[in-house]
């Protein structure tokens, strides 16, 4: 069978690359900023605890609710106009949320930008699969694209403290304004249009069922993560569950379902988006982990565990920009299985960590295990929406990030349970803390830090080392699950993906023997 040879992107399309990365910068800086500015707008809109909740929640919940909406829309209505769209209620959601005068319009605010948020990731993403044609170039493209969000990471800290410094609080939502101005002008210049032909109608009904479905599961690991399962998270659990089966089975009886399920019949569509969901699992619920480990352990200060993340941040580009190289010369399930398998040492060494241990097991292995799952966040990616027809690029690129939710979502209440257990499970307070304070302590290593402080010199230190050790017991099993579970994910990329070609050759080949959904 012969193929056309893929058209290659040329200065045009790389430039338009560099508008799409600032969306997605922003959409980074914006995730991390807010806990910097918390107790300052805490002290002038006086929010109650479920108010506050609600600020730092309701933005995210909604990107992910709303990311099968519009990366579906985007395909109907074209990628860019969605793209110019959401860009621009995103800039004006901001100003509402600098110049919010109460804990309630804030709330409004940060809703608004979560929903204008789900806006940009998918049409960035499907944008580009769009535009860079040629497999190289496009996970090349895919890179760049992913530092810029892992640029706003580490930016996001940054710019916030300096903003904090001079200015209110308000000034950290102020940032978007000129990104999307710039973005508003430059995106019709440098970004082509594209949209499905043939798009069909929206069902309503599909779009209310995603939405609560989403919302729901994550809500409820969530809520896992921070308190425990408890009744409340586990219906909301249960009821994402049905409605999104309900949604699946939706799509399989409309005529122009919002997400075309057949995609999932093909081999790279659906293991890259389950390892995908497997590796971002374990990096955020050990990340939460590793960060009270440096502060409450170590006794770091914010500061000083913010500065150690850094060689973790400059590894990460390294490999971002390395993974296409790779992937031109091997297979990618070679180059991602061989990155997971570093990944899993990685986490296996903060089984390592002790009082004795200083940092070394605690910062090689964080570095190691991003740097071994890059490429496969890279090369994953990329199958996933090289796996659609160009035409579904935007509902494609929405299911990946809303996996990616998930799998973020997950990882917090697995691991943060696991930790959990065994340090309730250890901490045995010494003789002679009071009972106040011993119950203080036995609900997380936060409370006996607390608790600990108020206690007389000897006792309190006995108690604050009790917890320690008992949060490290949790941090060591918890590791050691994980670095399993991406053992795992390496021998099922390496297994299942040995069959996509290196990017070198000139066309996406699909697996003969599984059933395509590429447009001829």
């Amino acid at each position: 069978m012969t193929s056309e040879i893929p058209a290659r992107a040329g200065r045009r399309e790389w430039a338009g690359l560099a508008v799409l990365v600032l969306p997605t910068l922003l959409i980074s800086i914006d995730m991390s900023v807010l806990h910097l500015a918390q107790p300052e707008l805490s002290a002038d809109l006086r929010p109650s605890s479920s108010q506050l909740l609600w600020i730092n929640d309701v933005y995210g919940f909604l990107i992910a609710g709303f990311l099968i909406t519009m990366g579906s829309l985007g395909d109907r209505i074209g990628r860019r106009r969605l793209l110019l769209i959401g860009g621009t209620a995103f800039g004006i959601a901001s100003v509402l949320a600098a110049y919010a005068p109460s804990a309630e319009l804030l709330i409004l605010a940060r809703a608004l930008l979560g929903v204008a948020g789900a806006t940009l990731m998918p049409s960035t993403l499907s944008l580009i699969r769009n535009m860079f044609l040629d497999p190289a170039q496009r996970t090349r493209a895919i890179s760049l694209w992913m530092i810029g969000f892992s640029g706003g990471m580490v930016l996001g800290p940054l710019v916030g403290g300096v903003l904090l410094e001079y200015f209110w609080w308000g000034s950290v939502f102020l940032v978007a304004v000129p990104v999307m101005a710039v973005l508003a002008v430059l995106g019709p210049l440098l970004l082509p249009e594209s949209r499905d032909p043939a798009p069909g109608r929206v069902d309503p009904a599909s779009v209310l069922l995603s939405l609560t479905g989403v919302i729901a599961v994550i809500y409820g690991f969530k809520e896992i993560a921070a308190y425990g399962a408890g009744a409340g998270p586990l219906a909301a659990l249960a009821a994402g569950a049905v409605i999104l089966a309900v949604f699946v089975r939706r799509q399989r009886r409309i005529a122009d379902p919002m997400l075309d399920l057949r995609l999932f019949a093909q081999r790279r569509f659906s293991v890259s988006l389950g390892v995908l969901i497997l590796v971002i699992l374990v990096g955020p619920g050990m990340g939460m982990l590793t960060a009270q480990y440096l502060q409450l352990v170590l006794g770091l200060s914010p500061l000083e565990a913010g500065l150690w993340a850094l060689p973790q941040s400059a590894a990460i580009v390294v490999a971002l920009l390395a993974a296409p190289a790779l992937a031109q010369r091997f297979r990618p399930a070679t180059v991602a299985a061989v990155g997971l398998g570093i990944a899993a040492v990685g986490v296996a060494l903060l089984t390592r960590a002790g009082a004795d241990s200083g940092l070394l097991p605690l910062i090689a292995g964080q570095t190691l295990f991003f740097v071994g799952a890059s490429p496969m966040i890279v090369l994953g990616t990329d199958m996933i929406i090289a796996a659609a027809p160009p035409e579904r690029a935007g509902a494609a690129s929405a299911l990946s990030e809303t996996a990616q939710e998930f799998g973020g979502a997950l990882g917090l209440a697995v691991f943060g349970s696991i930790a959990a257990a065994v340090y309730r499970a250890g901490m045995d307070a010494p003789a002679g803390v009071p009972a106040e304070a011993e119950q203080a302590a036995r609900d997380t290593l936060g409370g006996a830090a607390e608790a600990a402080s108020r206690l007389p010199g000897g006792l309190g230190d006995a108690l604050l080392a009790t917890a320690r050790e008992a949060f490290t017991g949790g941090l060591h099993l918890a590791a050691a699950a994980a670095a399993v579970l991406v053992a795992v994910a390496a021998v099922l990329t390496a297994v299942l993906l040995r069959g996509v070609p290196a990017t070198s050759h000139a066309q996406d080949a699909v697996d003969e023997k599984e059933p395509s959904t590429v447009a001829s």
